[in-house]
């Protein structure tokens, strides 16, 4: 096996686990971006979407008896945060500390690319 091929795997357990970590703080989760094929056209040309060892996570609270969409980078820092230390051997990367905040982005970084 690769390197690559080891740390996509990685990536996918950790993504297991961390869904399974929303859902204990009451989140509902979909997929937004997974896999990226590199004749997308949008999103940066390295992007690690494009090496899969990066997901974009849609997340759902509960509010007054319905599920609503959250897209404030704010109601994604707990997950966020659990994600870069839990990974921290990964140097894992969440996108709410991206410059122009990227909050339901979760990554492993690749060849310099988070």
């Amino acid at each position: 096996m690769s390197v690559l091929t080891d740390r996509q795997a990685a990536f996918a357990l950790a993504v297991a686990r961390l869904i399974l970590h929303a859902d204990a703080l009451g989140y509902r989760v979909r997929f937004g971006d997974c896999y990226r094929d590199p004749r997308c056209t949008y999103g940066h040309p390295q992007s690690t979407h494009r090496s899969r060892l990066a997901v974009d996570l849609m997340l759902d609270k509960r509010v007054d008896g319905a599920w609503v969409w959250q897209r404030d980078t704010r109601e994604y820092a707990a997950l966020g945060e659990w994600w870069e230390a839990e990974y921290r051997d990964f140097d894992a990367a969440w996108g709410g500390h991206f410059s122009g905040g990227d909050g339901n982005h979760f990554s492993f970084p690749w060849m310099g690319v988070k």
